[in-house]
C-alpha cells in the first residue's frame, strides 16, 4: 500500500497585486487560495465554452507547439513503456484550433490526449496579461500558459521558482522536496519529453516491484488539489507531478530566477562534470570533491584572499563581464 501522504500548507488573503517579498524567496512551498480568482481569465474558465472564447480573443494566428497522445495514454506525456520513444507526438496549430478539439472531446469518456505547455503568453496571447496578472514588483517573470484535458505530466523539478496559477478546471499536485532525487527513479538527463528530466514512476499506477524507493519518497511527499483561482507556489528545484483533474483545464505559471540573468544553468555544470569528472578514477573523483566543495559549495571570501584582487579571475565575485569571460573559455576548451 501507497504510504500517507501531507498536505501542503496553505496561505489565505495574499495579494495578488502585491506579492510578499518572502514569496519571492521561497524555501518552502505553499498553495496560495484563491490568489487569481478575481481574473476575468479565471471567472470565465467556469465555462469550458466561455473560458475558450475568452482565451481566443487574445490568440495570435502564431502554431503552438501540442502533444497528442492516443486515448491509452490516459493523459500521460511520457515515454512509451519501453522507454525507447516517447508516447505522445508533437504537431503544430494554432491556439483557436486546440480549443475546439478541446471542447469537441469535452464528453468523450476516452477522448486523445491534447496538451499545450509553457506557451509565453506575452508571444501567443498578447493582451491578456493586462487584467490576467501577479504583481511582482521589481523581478520580472516569465508567464506562460498551459492548456489541456486530463493531462498527467511526470514529476521532475524547474531551476527558477514558479507560481503555478489554476484558472480553469481542477489540479492535483504532488511535490518532494529536492532531496528526493534518489527515491525518484528520473529518467534521462538529455532525452526528455519537454527539456526536464522526469521520474519513470506513473504516478496513478506505482509498480513497488520495479521502483521499491518510490515507496520513501511518498513519505516525503506534499498534495494538494487546486480549484480555478487557487495557486501553488513551487521553489526552485522541487519535484512536482501535476495531473489535471478535468476535461478542460488552463494554468498560468510565472518562472523567476534570484540569480541574475547572465548566470548559466546548472544543469550545464551538471554535464560537464558527468562528462571530466564521473568517470575519473576514485582517488582522483575524491580530489575534485573537495576542489569543488572549497571553490564552490563553501566558498567563502577567505577562499581567495591570500591571492591579489588583480590576480583572482574566476575566484572573484562574478559579474556579467566575468561571466561572458568564462563563458568564452569554456567554450574555446569544448570546442577543441
Amino acid at each position: 500500500m501507497p504510504p500517507a501522504v501531507d498536505a501542503i500548507e496553505e496561505l489565505h488573503g495574499i495579494d495578488a497585486a502585491a506579492l510578499p517579498p518572502e514569496l519571492l524567496q521561497p524555501t518552502r512551498p505553499y498553495v496560495l487560495r484563491g490568489l487569481a480568482a478575481h481574473w476575468p481569465l479565471t471567472l470565465a474558465g467556469a465555462s469550458a465554452q466561455a473560458g475558450a472564447a475568452y482565451l481566443k480573443q487574445f490568440a495570435s494566428d502564431a502554431p503552438v507547439t501540442v502533444s497528442v497522445a492516443p486515448p491509452q495514454a490516459d493523459g500521460r506525456i511520457d515515454y512509451r513503456p519501453d522507454l525507447l520513444g516517447f508516447g505522445f507526438a508533437q504537431q503544430k496549430a494554432p491556439l483557436a484550433a486546440v480549443l475546439d478539439a478541446l471542447l469537441h472531446h469535452a464528453e468523450d469518456p476516452a477522448p486523445p490526449t491534447i496538451y499545450v505547455g509553457s506557451t509565453t503568453i506575452d508571444t501567443w496571447l498578447p493582451g491578456l496579461r493586462a487584467r490576467n496578472d501577479l504583481g511582482f514588483g521589481a523581478v520580472q517573470p516569465l508567464a506562460s500558459i498551459w492548456i489541456g484535458n486530463r493531462t498527467r505530466i511526470p514529476a521532475h523539478q524547474d531551476v527558477p521558482d514558479n507560481i503555478a496559477c489554476v484558472v480553469a478546471g481542477r489540479r492535483r499536485v504532488t511535490l518532494f522536496p529536492p532531496g528526493q532525487l534518489r527515491n525518484l527513479y528520473i529518467g534521462p538527463l538529455d532525452r526528455t519529453p519537454a527539456g526536464q528530466a522526469v521520474s519513470l514512476v506513473d504516478f496513478a499506477a506505482p509498480d513497488y516491484d520495479r521502483h521499491p524507493d518510490f515507496a520513501e519518497a511518498m513519505r516525503h511527499a506534499r498534495v494538494a488539489e487546486l480549484g480555478p483561482g487557487d495557486a501553488v507556489l513551487i521553489p526552485s528545484m522541487w519535484w512536482h507531478h501535476m495531473q489535471a483533474l478535468d476535461s478542460y483545464n488552463v494554468l498560468v505559471n510565472y518562472w523567476w530566477r534570484q540569480s541574475p540573468r547572465w548566470m548559466d544553468t546548472p544543469m550545464n555544470a551538471l554535464l560537464h562534470a558527468i562528462m571530466s569528472v564521473r568517470d575519473l578514477p576514485p582517488a582522483q573523483r575524491e580530489i575534485w570533491r573537495e576542489a569543488f566543495r572549497h571553490y564552490v559549495f563553501d566558498a567563502n571570501a577567505q577562499t581567495s584572499a591570500h591571492i591579489p584582487e588583480t590576480m583572482r579571475g574566476a575566484l572573484a565575485p562574478l559579474d556579467e563581464a566575468r561571466a561572458r569571460e568564462l563563458r568564452a573559455r569554456l567554450l574555446q576548451g569544448l570546442n577543441r
